[in-house]
């Protein structure tokens, strides 16, 4: 749906669009755990025996140390999850590839975002954590790498990835109480070691509003910037914070706030990927992404949504705009005065004159 709304506008003509190659296991064994990347194959492979022997394919017929590998739940095993976890994963980094090899200094990927998946570890529907290969892949290149996650979920494969480093700061506004996944993102969560003031978390209450969102973005994204210098950022922009999203459903923003948070980033002028995540409103979602397309092409869009193939799917108006919601904002003045507050002091542990890297 995504990517047809993006071709019914003819969004695709305004850039060059490359079929990515598929990763391969050294590819996932830069970040996940050699052992990780065998039980999958190993799941892989019961799924088909499963499906050559006309048996039901359920959880149960997982191979049994799959809970440890955090398969199961929301991480179900699917067919051909071998295939799925190397396209995912080779997406993100032939993106990272374009950007070292200096080819292009804005690249797309609205199948990437994947940031929960850990290590050794399966989580919150990633499989594999396609971000931290891509940052990975990036490090290669670019000295200091600043990774800004907007999805309504913290963003805790990829914190949990880097967060002894001084050379990846991880910056997530997200949502955060008693009982939401994943659990973490508290605003004292930092860094350890040499990461420490590297870890930038934002937790927001419910109801979220742009206003909110765009506020505290742009209150402490300055800051990041002079006192972390980054070289190249990784942006997700995972749409499950959008007003009537069926699984986030604690925020209430439109386009608008990825869009104003998007174009401060490339006001940066700095070499840029951008990864797509959550998002379980199907039609908001391609409605959000399609958006921050023309925003990186420079294109303005006809509200009125082109026919295609997923055209019916965008009634009852057909339109592209993203409507905002009733619920009422939770995060009080003082709440977001008393949060930028305390980000602004952490991150006075970032200087990378006198951190060495």
């Amino acid at each position: 749906m995504v990517h047809s709304l993006i071709a019914s506008y003819d969004l695709h003509k305004k850039m060059t669009c490359i079929s990515p190659k598929q990763a391969n296991q050294h590819d996932l064994r830069t970040f996940h755990s050699e052992s990780y990347i065998s039980h999958l194959k190993s799941a892989d492979d019961s799924t088909i025996a499963n499906a050559e022997s006309d048996l039901d394919s359920d959880d149960d017929d997982l191979p049994e140390d799959s809970a440890e590998y955090g398969l199961g739940f929301d991480c179900p095993k699917i067919k051909d999850l071998q295939s799925f976890v190397k396209i995912i994963a080779g997406g993100t980094i032939s993106a990272a590839k374009l950007l070292t090899s200096q080819t292009y200094d804005t690249v797309i990927n609205w199948c990437g975002g994947w940031h929960h998946a850990q290590r050794d570890e399966a989580s919150g529907f990633c499989y594999v954590n396609d971000v931290v290969l891509g940052i990975t892949e990036l490090k290669k290149k670019f000295e200091r790498v600043l990774y800004i996650d907007l999805d309504v979920h913290h963003g805790d494969g990829v914190e949990n990835a880097f967060s002894f480093t001084p050379t990846v700061l991880t910056y997530s506004v997200h949502h955060l109480s008693q009982g939401y996944f994943p659990g973490t993102g508290a605003i004292s969560s930092i860094g350890c070691g040499k990461g420490k003031g590297f870890c930038v978390n934002i937790p927001l209450k419910e109801g979220a509003s742009n206003g909110t969102f765009v506020s505290v973005f742009k209150r402490t994204m300055p800051r990041v910037i002079t006192n972390f210098r980054p070289s190249v950022v990784v942006i997700q922009c995972g749409a499950d914070g959008l007003a009537g999203d069926p699984l986030g459903a604690v925020f209430n923003l439109t386009d608008t706030a990825y869009k104003e948070c998007l174009q401060i980033v490339l006001e940066l002028k700095l070499p840029t990927m951008i990864l797509g995540g959550g998002g379980y409103n199907k039609a908001n979602t391609a409605r959000c992404w399609t958006n921050l397309t023309a925003l990186v092409t420079g294109q303005k869009l006809d509200v009125d949504i082109p026919e295609h193939d997923f055209f019916e799917e965008y009634g009852p108006d057909f339109q592209l705009r993203i409507e905002a919601g009733y619920r009422p904002d939770k995060n009080s003045k003082d709440y977001i005065d008393a949060l930028v507050l305390e980000v602004l002091g952490n991150l006075e542990e970032v200087d990378v004159n006198t951190t060495q890297v």
